[in-house]
């Protein structure tokens, strides 16, 4: 099955996608991601304000399949929420790439980028599973 998987973002092993805007990151899930959890029934975001760290947790989706922790691409302080995601995760599955983004967050190094895949190696990444 062919996700659509666009070449200006950068992606987490953990099925996440990281749109860079100079120093603020968009999050949100993967098709792939969303298409391995199904239908997404509830999310926990973190507030406003709280800061994350790299490659940690710093949130939950549950799905009818499962329920799986969000990583953060980058470190930073959480700069905005997308709450509509709270009282209809199904843009999670609808639209994930665009309305179902997660978070916004200010990062604190561009450096970390360099940890992240981009699109041919994230296409590879899936194209295993």
């Amino acid at each position: 099955m062919g996700f659509h998987v666009p070449e200006d973002l950068y992606y987490t092993k953990e099925h996440e996608w990281a749109q860079v805007d100079e120093n603020i990151v968009t999050v949100g899930l993967t098709e792939f991601a969303q298409d391995q959890l199904g239908e997404v029934v509830y999310v926990d975001l973190p507030e406003e304000g709280q800061k994350v760290t790299q490659g940690q947790t710093f949130g939950v989706v549950e799905s009818v399949k499962a329920v799986s922790d969000l990583f953060a691409p980058v470190s930073g302080t959480v700069i905005e929420v997308n709450s509509s995601l709270l009282d209809d995760p199904s843009s999670l599955n609808d639209d994930p790439n665009n309305d179902g983004w997660l978070v916004r967050i200010e990062m604190d190094s561009e450096k970390e980028l360099a940890n992240l895949l981009r699109a041919p190696e994230y296409k590879k990444l899936i194209s295993e599973k």
